[in-house]
């Protein structure tokens, strides 16, 4: 027979396991969805870089997970994509994807990640505008981090016609969609709540 202690602690351990399992499925799942999201994906003329949906399941996975765990998400997705997986723009994998025209934007992912998580645990998704303004400012920071990357490459006038104009208008959809679907998120967790 155990003592009380003994079980006590089997028991901590056990909602620590459960607890890290959890977390782990969660980006693992996260990570998925960034990659499936990569798979919605086309060329423009005008740019080295494809539209693709990944901006919007980036800004939803720093949101909903938070600034670590949607962060620790989207690094899992890069070095998936790193080792070879599929899992970039249409259907690309390999390391050497990272140093291409799209590699700055697939970085910055990290960095949009961890600042959309960290508003909205300040409180940013409380208030729809707000929450709007959260993803804004994750899909700026994509935005630049893909010009920065293009910059040595074309020059910064052309890295900014290239990398950042062509992708405004889908990006101030996505920042909607985000936002939406974040505030639409928050409300149904809280009617489940109560």
């Amino acid at each position: 027979m155990h003592d009380p202690k003994t079980l006590a602690l089997r028991g901590t351990i056990l909602s620590r396991r459960g607890a890290l399992l959890h977390r782990a499925a969660l980006a693992i799942g996260a990570s998925l969805l960034v990659a499936a999201s990569a798979q919605i994906a086309f060329r423009v003329p005008f740019s080295p870089v494809p539209v693709t949906a990944q901006t919007l399941a980036v800004l939803l996975v720093g949101a909903l997970l938070g600034s670590r765990l949607g962060t620790a998400a989207v690094l899992l997705y890069l070095m998936e994509g790193a080792a070879g997986l599929p899992f970039f723009a249409q259907g690309t994998g390999g390391i050497a994807f990272l140093a291409g025209p799209s590699g700055g934007y697939l970085f910055a992912f990290v960095p949009a990640a961890f600042l959309v998580g960290a508003l909205v645990e300040r409180g940013w998704d409380r208030r729809p505008l707000a929450a709007a303004a959260a993803m804004a400012l994750g899909g700026a920071v994509i935005l630049f981090g893909g010009a920065s990357f293009l910059a040595p490459l074309v020059g910064m006038e052309k890295a900014i016609g290239m990398g950042i104009l062509p992708f405004l208008p889908g990006d101030l959809l996505k920042t909607a969609l985000a936002a939406l679907a974040l505030s639409a998120t928050r409300r149904r967790s809280a009617r489940a709540r109560e």
